[in-house]
């Protein structure tokens, strides 16, 4: 799991907070019903409005797999792949269909049996990316509609804050009740703004990311069979996948090289 996503909301948060108590305001003062009411209410509703009732719940289902995906591991799944380049190389491609048994990855496992059942490469590459776009869809779906609550949030707290101010209008004869209400009138557009900011944009933003890397890894993976498929060479293969990775994810040539002696003693041990 990559914790970015909890530790900028405890950071946003904290900070706001911070600033509260530094400029002595009470929480009481921006704890009122009425305005989050509105802002939570009608940002969720003209959010289900602009597309279908299966949208949003998908998108709020999307929201804890989004926080806790797992870190990917690109290094890892090129050493898999060409373990099995290696053995494809030795003992044809109809052994896949006994590895694909021992995989876990689903995406990896169907590949791998559609390389043993003799799919043309052409075919299989277009059937994998089918299933690529297929997978991410609704993670598409619901990075665009928290990003579109993002841009709806700042207006909803406009319009509650128009409300508010032509209720304070109505109440110029009492001059000792305007401050309180003008200073809760702009409560709305404060929560329109937090909950943009600090809710639905960050949102959006994780799950477009957590599927950027998921189209990534699955890319990979992708690319890795149909090289096996037409068997390339395991070493070039793995040049070649190491190629389609940013170097940033990948573990230092000192430390490729260390792991792989490791695993190089542990096969002789064995």
């Amino acid at each position: 799991m990559d914790p970015a996503t909890i530790i900028g909301l405890v950071v946003a948060f904290g900070a706001l907070f911070g600033m509260m108590t530094m400029e002595h305001v009470g929480i009481v003062s921006i704890i009122i019903p009425a305005p989050m009411m509105l802002v939570f209410g009608t940002t969720i509703g003209v959010g289900l409005a602009s597309g279908a009732l299966s949208d949003t719940i998908n998108s709020f289902k999307a929201v804890p797999g989004a926080i806790l995906a797992k870190k990917s591991n690109p290094a890892k799944q090129i050493e898999d792949l060409v373990t099995i380049a290696e053995k494809a190389r030795a003992n044809g491609l109809l052994a896949l269909e006994q590895e694909a048994e021992g995989v876990d990855d689903p995406f990896l496992k169907g590949a791998l049996q559609s390389v043993a059942d003799g799919t043309d490469g052409d075919e299989l590459r277009e059937l994998l990316e089918d299933e690529i776009q297929s997978r991410t869809a609704t993670m598409r779906t619901a990075a665009k509609f928290f990003m579109s609550l993002g841009g709806y949030a700042p207006t909803v707290g406009i319009i509650g804050t128009v409300v508010s101010l032509t209720h304070v209008l109505e109440n110029l004869s009492t001059p000792d009740k305007l401050g309180p209400l003008i200073a809760s009138a702009f409560v709305a557009t404060l929560w329109g703004l937090l909950t943009a900011n600090l809710i639905w944009l960050p949102l959006g933003g994780r799950i477009k990311r957590v599927m950027e890397l998921e189209i990534a890894r699955m890319t990979l993976l992708m690319e890795g069979v149909l090289a096996v498929q037409e068997g390339t060479q395991p070493r070039l293969l793995g040049e070649r996948l190491r190629a389609m990775v940013p170097k940033s994810q990948l573990p230092a040539e000192g430390k490729l090289v260390k792991s792989k002696k490791v695993s190089e003693d542990a096969d002789m041990a064995a």
